[in-house]
């Protein structure tokens, strides 16, 4: 077809990376999820204060570029987070302006109480996926999460490409 609708056809249906991507992230999510249920806290709050544990007490800005995600989306993450008691929001001592987040004692027992938990979901995975591949994945995601894969995207540009 001329106006492009054949583009829109069932067959081409696998061919978008950013479906894919997302596709799997949720299945991923969803399966993790569940291995974790017993303690509480999905996936992605796990994720969250792994990165402030091994951060320290970081900045929202750099939780925010840690995890690749807008201040106001991870703002939204935190919400729970912080009512449960897990994390504490306080300004910067250094720039009241900067905000820091801090796990509590009660986040730290949380996260330790995830462990063997997510350990479980790790080699669930693994045994599922293989761990060569898992490996590459990991390496392949990590990638394409960099700001460096963010430049070269930006960089391709989308100047020549006329909306049909």
């Amino acid at each position: 077809m001329a106006d492009g609708k054949d583009r829109l056809s069932p067959t081409d249906a696998g061919s978008c990376n950013g479906t894919a991507l997302r596709k799997a992230t949720r299945r991923v999510s969803q399966l993790y999820d569940a291995v974790l249920a017993p303690c509480g806290l999905r996936s992605t709050q796990r994720s969250i204060l792994i990165h402030i544990a091994r951060a320290g007490a970081p900045s929202m800005g750099e939780l925010a570029l840690a995890l690749v995600l807008d201040r106001s989306a991870l703002a939204h993450n935190l919400k729970p987070l912080e009512r449960d008691g897990f994390v504490v929001i306080a300004a910067d001592p250094n720039d009241r302006r900067s905000r820091r987040v801090a796990l509590t004692a009660s986040g730290e027992a949380k996260l330790e109480e995830s462990l063997a938990l997510w350990d479980d979901a790790q080699r669930r995975f693994e045994t599922a996926f293989g761990p060569d591949r898992a490996r590459d994945l990991r390496a392949t995601l990590a990638l394409i999460a960099s700001s460096d894969f963010a430049l070269a995207f930006e960089a391709t540009g989308a100047a020549d490409v006329a909306p049909r």
